[in-house]
């Protein structure tokens, strides 16, 4: 049964706006959707250097679909704190192969976390379906690549640049009101370069310049984004929050990623990104049943 929608839907998701036109894919985002993680990178904070290989990056792609994932993001940039920066040429390197292989052997919706104009435009010719930018198009020429793709663009909000990010982050006012703001203005900067909100997505940036409490507040207070009327994305996946109020190593992350990616549905969320994809489609369903009051959801894959 298709979930219904109630007085809980965001005033964004009318039926039109229910699918969000991905290149050839349409997402149905009527109800919340997993994003299976695929860092392509030597040195990301949990999964560095594992899916590097063409045939190892295919084969976990495989198995996230397989899961439930209704999108692949493909990075090829670490943006953990203290990550060194990487030239838009080992970007390509890192990213393109993966992209070309997951459009042509698995017709994967896939995006791309990137910030580079270049990556932007490269990885749309070969297919992707979306933009995730953490810098919010902020990077020279990022609004005009953004553009010209055509693709949804998902802005983040971060404070500071990975090098520096997380050393002593301040907010003079409620994380939640500084976050809204901030996106408010990308939003604006993005339809001044052309691009439609039909194509726009917001993400809050969990962990990204953020204290331990900057990250709870934002979570508990993350409905006070609906007032942007747009789809929500987070990514709490195996982060330090987890980390820092269970006392537990990132691999041992899920139980806590799992009642913050239920705590996240609850207060709106309609993509959940993360590492572990089947046990999170698993949370994310129950979670939407409750809030649907038996509807039958489902999260596997329903991309046209």
């Amino acid at each position: 049964m298709k979930p219904i929608v109630d007085s809980s839907s965001p005033s964004w998701a009318t039926d039109s706006a229910y699918h969000l036109r991905c290149g050839r894919h349409s997402l149905d985002l009527s109800f919340p959707r997993v994003m299976g993680i695929l860092n392509v990178t030597p040195d990301s904070f949990s999964d560095g250097g594992q899916h590097v290989g063409l045939d190892s990056a295919l084969h976990h792609a495989e198995r996230m679909l397989a899961e439930g994932a209704a999108i692949i993001d493909v990075g090829g940039e670490s943006t953990r704190p203290g990550a060194g920066s990487v030239s838009e040429q080992e970007e390509l390197d890192r990213v393109v192969p993966v992209v070309e292989a997951l459009v042509r052997e698995l017709d994967a919706l896939v995006s791309v976390d990137t910030s580079s104009p270049a990556v932007m435009r490269e990885v749309s010719a070969l297919g992707a379906g979306m933009i995730n930018d953490v810098r919010a198009l902020e990077r020279q020429g990022a609004l005009g690549a953004a553009a010209s793709t055509g693709l949804p663009v998902c802005l983040m909000h971060r404070q500071g640049e990975p090098q520096d990010m997380q050393q002593s982050p301040y907010y003079g006012q409620p994380v939640e009101l500084v976050v809204a703001s901030y996106l408010a203005e990308r939003v604006a900067a993005c339809e001044a370069a052309g691009i439609h909100r039909s194509r726009l997505l917001v993400d809050p940036g969990f962990g990204f310049g953020k204290t331990i409490e900057h990250n709870l507040r934002l979570l508990k207070y993350m409905d006070e984004l609906q007032t942007l009327e747009l789809p929500l994305l987070v990514g709490m996946s195996r982060k330090s929050m987890i980390g820092k109020v269970l006392g537990r190593p990132v691999e041992e992350r899920l139980a806590g990623g799992l009642a913050l990616a239920a705590m996240a549905v609850e207060r709106g969320a309609n993509i959940i990104r993360v590492h572990d994809v089947g046990p999170t489609v698993d949370a994310v369903n129950m979670a939407w049943a409750v809030l649907q009051e038996g509807c039958e959801p489902s999260l596997n894959k329903e991309i046209t």
